[in-house]
């Protein structure tokens, strides 16, 4: 766990950042449903930074807000990035689509649940223990893995 580290609820605009986020190993809640009354709320009660491109947001009292001031990913992430000081040290360690700690899976039980391609090339599998989703360093990890180096780095003084 990393501990210390900062906690974020994004807005209904920043899914794609959320995701990120979760990728580089931190807790970060999204849910397109919540409303601003409920993410000034959850952002209150669960001590997150709120992610929103949405001024009125950044107004409300109590919470602690970093607004975005891009509309794409990259530009985003490096945002939240250097205004938080963050880095890649619990990267792939969280699931993308629903926010939990990944837990580590044995080849075993990975068959069937990942292409045999996959099963074939690759030797460390995590799974997602709320939405059983399977991940692995494949081609998509490693042009992931070199944004966030690109991003670290930024971060450096």
């Amino acid at each position: 766990m990393n501990e210390g580290a900062p906690r974020f609820l994004a807005d209904v605009m920043l899914g794609r950042l959320a995701r990120w986020l979760r990728a580089l190993g931190y807790d970060t809640r999204y849910d397109s449903s919540f409303d601003d009354g409920a993410l000034a709320k959850l952002a209150r009660a669960e001590e997150r930074i709120l992610l929103t491109r949405d001024v009125e947001l950044t107004r409300r009292r109590g919470v602690r807000a970093l607004l975005i001031q891009d509309d794409r990913v990259k530009p985003q992430l490096r945002q939240v990035v250097l205004a938080c000081g963050l880095n890649a040290n619990l990267a792939f360690t969280r699931c993308i689509q629903c926010n939990a700690q990944l837990e580590p899976l044995a080849d075993a039980h990975a068959a069937g649940l990942v292409p045999p391609y996959v099963l074939q090339t690759q030797t460390r599998f995590r799974q997602c223990p709320q939405c059983a989703k399977v991940y692995w360093r494949g081609t998509h990890w490693a042009r992931m893995s070199e944004l966030l180096r690109e991003l670290e780095a930024a971060n450096e003084p």
